[in-house]
């Protein structure tokens, strides 16, 4: 019952606020009209992290107070969590508004990393599949992690070109991830992953085509940054997360890497992902959406119930190859 309060709790608050972030975003200016990448209709308000993260954090820094364990050492992943959500959402809203370009990002997504290796947020032991376990150095330790928090907010921004795509997927596995810290007993854990799935969910009624508004850096930051932290706060679900995301994640290595070869910013966005591909061969958005969310979902739970580690990489790399294949014969159908 009190899992079911803290999630109601942080999807209520997320449905309540939001709507006050759509007329704070008309009234401001802080709205995207029809063009680029987007192919929407009229003006919509791009502050969606407001109810996002108010539903999120506020339930979060209750639980902080109410249920934090008593070392300090044990604390600081969650004042990591907390912290480094504060300062992905400040940043994001004054993106919004300034519109940076990707070296202020970068750095900002860099101080996000420091916060989280600072607080013992890293990915320092892994069980790899023939390799078994593993405790890595500082120097593996490190750089592992800025890849694979600095990958996983880029990933959700890139991600976030569909009405409720990025939003959806992030909430299908904070869902997964919640399950598998309640089979570790990791129930304290747990409950920050379930209000984060419950926040946004209550802003995916907004954000589901058609969007009221979009997520906006502040959202896809916040998405971007917690959903990693999340992934590496107990053993076994950055495999979870890996399967979860495996669609976005080769999407975006290869438009990362077509972009470099292009000679174009790696990091500059355009309609050449996955997801805009399909709207431009003649798929609804909502058709497409919901595709992804089920692939997600199905491979998120193949995650758990799958023990062996060689199996869930096996899954991993045929999802990937997949996504490469569907990739290259919609380049060449642009071409023809």
């Amino acid at each position: 019952m009190f899992y079911l309060i803290i999630f109601f709790i942080a999807f209520v608050l997320a449905v309540v606020i939001t709507p006050l972030a759509i007329r704070l975003g008309g009234r401001f200016g802080l709205a995207d009209k029809p063009g680029g990448r987007r192919q929407h209709d009229g003006v919509i308000p791009r502050i969606g992290g407001v109810g996002i993260f108010i539903g999120f954090f506020a339930v979060a820094v209750t639980l902080f107070a109410f249920t934090a364990p008593e070392t300090l050492r044990e604390r600081l992943p969650f004042i990591g969590l907390l912290s480094g959500a504060i300062f992905a959402f400040g940043f994001g809203l004054l993106d919004d508004w300034k519109d940076f370009s990707a070296t202020p990002q970068f750095i900002a997504q860099f101080i996000l990393v420091v916060i989280a290796i600072v607080t013992t947020i890293f990915i320092e032991e892994v069980t790899l599949p023939y390799f078994g376990f593993q405790r890595f150095p500082w120097y593996i330790t490190y750089p592992l992690t800025t890849f694979w928090i600095m990958g996983m907010m880029n990933t959700i921004n890139f991600l976030d070109g569909l009405d409720g795509l990025a939003t959806g997927i992030t909430a299908i596995a904070a869902l997964l991830f919640t399950v598998h810290m309640i089979n570790l007993g990791q129930t304290n854990t747990a409950l920050y992953s379930l209000a984060f799935a419950g926040a946004c969910l209550g802003f995916l009624i907004f954000n589901f085509n058609p969007a009221k508004i979009f997520l906006g850096s502040a959202g896809a930051m916040v998405l971007g940054y917690v959903l990693a932290c999340l992934s590496i706060l107990a053993p076994a679900r950055v495999a979870t997360a890996l399967l979860v995301m495996a669609v976005p994640i080769a999407d975006t290595a290869w438009q990362i890497l077509n972009r470099w070869r292009s000679g174009r910013s790696p990091f500059k966005g355009d309609r050449g992902h996955l997801h805009f591909r399909l709207i431009d061969s003649g798929w609804s958005q909502r058709r497409i959406v919901w595709t992804y969310w089920i692939i997600s979902a199905a491979f998120g739970v193949a995650s758990l119930l799958i023990e062996s580690r060689a199996m869930k990489l096996v899954s991993f790399v045929a999802l990937v190859i997949v996504v490469a294949w569907v990739l290259l014969r919609l380049s060449k159908q642009k071409t023809s």
